[in-house]
């Protein structure tokens, strides 16, 4: 039986321990570099919505325009981030309109097959993400995985996870495609299911990714793109599993590629109008502000129907068509 190193406190110290001590503070550091990073890419696209809305409103300051995000994302019930990257992403209203999406027209969200949720009532993102991840789980037999959506830039930014730790959570909080040397970024970048069946003998990994999947206890793992009608990928569901695999069957391949397809649908109609809805209730209070005054009284109590809103303004049932994406 191997003593322990501390019954001999006047020993020089056990070259085990020492490794290992050196071991775990690469480890803190790994996780203070991926803690940074992570920070400083959720300030970045937070400051530049920021400045954006600084520039098109002609606001006071950068406080103003943060205030503008949260109240915004608090009252529509979207994170800050999906709304900010949103304000990035797509092209701005028209100087001096009163809508930012004049003619919007509306639909129903599509269906979900097989996620179990209730289709007579609308559902919320972190409801679709949740129910998604736990059918893709279910599908390839394993308790890990993780959800996460594109932001900016070609980026994939973590939003759901399950049975990994923290370490694994804050290294892949965010993930840069192409050129990305993980699975769901390659997945991203292919638009097509990737399975790595090794972790540890896999070419796809750089030596810092492998060991941070490999201490979560994910020996492989397989990359489900969610993409929309045009298949573009809007997100990725991630499966890792505690043995190497071999390769799905085609039929559990195919029923990965329906869920990926029915989520990337619903993602597509949710950025035509929940996020879209956002920008417009922005666009509104940020007018508002540039002009000095108060929001509307509309901006107090509950919110009402964007589609309802835009309507009464121009004089019509709502029911017009030209979606912008």
């Amino acid at each position: 039986m191997r003593e322990s190193p501390h019954s001999h406190s006047g020993d020089p110290g056990d070259p085990e321990d020492e490794r290992r001590d050196q071991g775990d503070g690469a480890v803190r550091r790994e996780e203070s570099d991926a803690g940074s990073r992570n920070r400083l890419l959720a300030r970045d696209a937070i400051s530049a919505a920021q400045d954006i809305l600084l520039e098109r409103y002609r606001l006071t300051s950068a406080q103003t325009a943060f205030d503008l995000l949260r109240e915004t994302s608090q009252r529509l019930n979207i994170k800050m981030y999906t709304l900010a990257d949103a304000v990035v992403r797509v092209p701005g209203p028209v100087p001096g309109a009163d809508l930012w999406f004049p003619g919007r027209g509306r639909s129903a969200p599509p269906s979900l097959p097989r996620l179990g949720i209730d289709q007579d009532r609308p559902a919320r993102l972190p409801e679709v993400l949740k129910a998604a991840m736990r059918r893709v789980l279910d599908v390839t037999e394993t308790d890990m995985g993780n959800v996460q959506l594109t932001a900016g830039n070609g980026v994939l930014r973590l939003e759901r996870h399950t049975g990994l730790d923290r370490q694994f959570t804050d290294f892949f909080a965010f993930v840069g495609s192409p050129n990305s040397t993980t699975s769901c970024g390659y997945a991203a970048q292919q638009r097509r299911q990737v399975t790595v069946r090794d972790v540890s003998t896999a070419e796809l990994f750089d030596e810092e990714s492998r060991r941070v999947i490999l201490r979560a206890g994910s020996l492989a793992c397989h990359s489900v793109p969610l993409v929309n009608p045009h298949g573009v990928p809007l997100g990725m569901i991630s499966s890792h599993h505690a043995r190497p695999l071999t390769d799905f069957s085609a039929a559990r391949i195919g029923a990965l590629q329906e869920t990926g397809a029915a989520v990337g649908r619903w993602l597509s109609w949710y950025r035509r109008t929940t996020v879209l809805d956002a920008l417009e209730e922005l666009h509104r209070r940020a007018t508002g502000a540039a002009c000095g005054g108060r929001p509307s009284p509309a901006s107090s109590g509950a919110a009402p129907e964007p589609a309802a809103r835009d309507a009464a303004r121009r004089g019509t049932d709502g029911r017009t068509e030209g979606v912008r994406p």
